[in-house]
């Protein structure tokens, strides 16, 4: 697991700094913030439909050779991206193509590296693995940007996409040594035994235990809800600092990085996360909603500085649990599909999102927009709980496959 979090570090690291010089690479490329947007929803856009398929073969395939080759495969697009820049045959059509391949190896790549981080621990410590990686995540994501400026100033751009390319090498030159810690794996009990069952594997089957699953519709409608109107803090906060509170970039980066900050404490107290539940994940998001509508009252840049900070470590603990619930509750043999129906979901959100978003701040303004997002979050995740507890529990009929521990205490405390 060290091993592992090093590689993740060093591969977050590498996305980031491609990720910082990307855009400005289209704008250039381009000059037309439109022609950046649409790179970027093109990249995005493969986990709406293909994310199903993804989780799928994620499932059927061994999960370190799964995981070994789309990092090479991600790792020969980002250098085939440095060689275009860096012989200037860098075009629109070419990059647009580069970030849908991209975007489709992600679809595999993403649920692959979750799974695999999670069979490297026992099943009790999966929350606080989790945990770890959203720590490491924040962590690259720092480092990244960071190093994306000295790297384009003294190499040039190529040089980033050639860093990512190495960083993704190196994630795969690790995985081949990595060996689970005793009773993480419940999968390893099938042997060759699990083979036929892989074969009957299907997307429908992935599909119906999501919809099926009333925590899992739950999580996604809480997950939604706190992405599209709680979340975008990038837009939202941006237009309430360089607006009503009057301050400019300057400001907005001072906020900005504590955002940040606050994203690794909340990753350090989300490790720490034994039992989380979908109620847990509910709350968090009311009380980071709650807090929101009161940023959206602030009187100055203090003020709003305050605020931010518990804003950003509860949306971060919130996360984590979210993500121990998601990756938990399904049994073994679902989980990949699970992810992808998840993801499948998530690039609704993220596509539709900003634009509902930006919608709203012509209508209300910034500081409109984030107590009405606040409210509306906070009061419909309030009426859900109050609903889920008149009721009772919804068995869910599932078909077992061999090496799945259905009975595993650990499994359903977490879910």
């Amino acid at each position: 697991m060290r091993w592992w979090s090093a590689a993740n570090f060093v591969s977050n690291a590498g996305t980031w700094m491609q990720l910082t010089v990307q855009n400005l690479l289209v704008l250039h490329i381009t000059g037309s913030a439109a022609a950046t947007g649409l790179s970027m929803s093109v990249q995005a856009a493969p986990a709406l439909l293909v994310s199903l398929l993804g989780g799928a073969a994620v499932d059927r395939w061994p999960r370190k050779l799964t995981v070994a080759v789309s990092q090479a495969l991600l790792g020969a697009v980002a250098f085939t991206t440095a060689l275009l820049v860096a012989l200037d045959r860098i075009d629109t059509p070419a990059l647009l193509v580069l970030a849908a391949v991209t975007g489709i190896i992600a679809t595999v790549d993403g649920p692959a590296c979750a799974l695999l981080g999670n069979d490297l621990v026992p099943v009790a410590d999966v929350p606080s693995a989790i945990g770890v990686g959203a720590l490491v995540h924040s962590a690259g994501r720092l480092a990244g940007t960071a190093l994306a400026g000295v790297a384009v100033g003294f190499l040039g751009t190529a040089s980033a996409y050639a860093a990512n390319g190495l960083s993704f090498l190196f994630v795969a030159s690790v995985v081949p040594f990595l060996r689970p810690a005793a009773g993480a794996v419940e999968e390893a009990a099938a042997g060759p035994r699990e083979a036929p069952a892989r074969a009957a594997m299907t997307v429908r089957e992935g599909v119906a235990f999501f919809v099926r699953r009333p925590r899992l519709v739950a999580l996604a409608g809480i997950t939604g809800l706190s992405s599209v109107f709680g979340r975008n803090y990038g837009l939202t906060l941006a237009v309430l600092v360089t607006g009503p509170l009057a301050g400019g970039a300057g400001a907005f980066g001072t906020v900005s990085t504590v955002l940040a900050v606050g994203g690794i404490i909340g990753a350090v107290l989300g490790a720490r996360l034994r039992k989380p539940s979908v109620r847990t994940v509910g709350l968090l998001a009311a009380a980071g909603a709650l807090l929101q509508v009161v940023a959206g009252l602030s009187p100055s840049l203090a003020v709003l500085l305050v605020l931010v900070l518990p804003m950003a470590v509860v949306e971060s603990v919130s996360d984590t649990a979210g993500t121990a619930v998601l990756q938990t509750d399904p049994p073994p043999h679902l989980r990949g599909r699970v992810l992808g129906v998840w993801s499948s979901v998530g690039t609704v959100w993220s596509l539709g999102g900003p634009p509902l978003l930006g919608l709203l701040m012509e209508w209300a303004g910034a500081r409109g927009a984030l107590v009405a997002g606040g409210l509306l979050t906070a009061g419909s995740i309030g009426a859900g709980l109050l609903v889920r507890r008149r009721g009772g529990p919804v068995p869910v009929p599932v078909a077992a496959r061999d090496g799945d521990l259905t009975g595993r205490a650990a499994l359903g405390t977490a879910a």
